[in-house]
């Protein structure tokens, strides 16, 4: 049987700064990203299945996604904890704000890297993250392939 690739999307707030940038994302700001997510897999050919013809459930992925990415990261600000960023991180937990920090300089790029880290250790045995595209802004986005890695 033929391999199919399904998409499903999501989308998140998220705030960051860059620690030693020399731009303006030095400055914490904040996100609306938008994240694809295509896995590959053969569909269920079994015709007693109640997922006959699918390659994963769509909602199943989207429990995978929202579990590991989407609540997780929703109106969350990241810093990377290597730098002085903690010391910001901590007075902003200290006021009740939701922040999470990361062993990596929290860009697009390495975001990325990270969230399929944490979906693919999620998957069924016979589905394959094929790629993410994680979109930070209108006309920007990173991507990541399974083939590249």
């Amino acid at each position: 049987m033929s391999k199919i690739r399904i998409t499903k999307q999501f989308s998140f707030e998220t705030g960051h700064a860059l620690y030693g940038y020399d731009g303006k994302c030095k400055n914490v700001h904040g996100h609306s990203y938008k994240l694809s997510v295509t896995v590959i897999g053969t569909p269920i050919s079994d015709n007693t299945n109640v997922k006959f013809g699918m390659v994963i459930d769509f909602s199943d992925l989207k429990k995978i996604v929202r579990e590991e990415v989407v609540d997780v990261f929703d109106h969350a600000t990241v810093f990377n904890k290597n730098t002085p960023h903690i010391e910001l991180a901590e007075e902003l937990k200290s006021r009740d704000h939701h922040v999470i920090l990361v062993n990596y300089q929290p860009t697009s790029e390495n975001m990325v890297i990270d969230f399929a880290a944490k979906i693919k250790s999620r998957l069924p045995e016979n589905i394959t993250l094929h790629s993410l595209r994680l979109q930070e802004t209108e006309t920007s986005f990173a991507e990541w392939f399974q083939s590249d890695n």
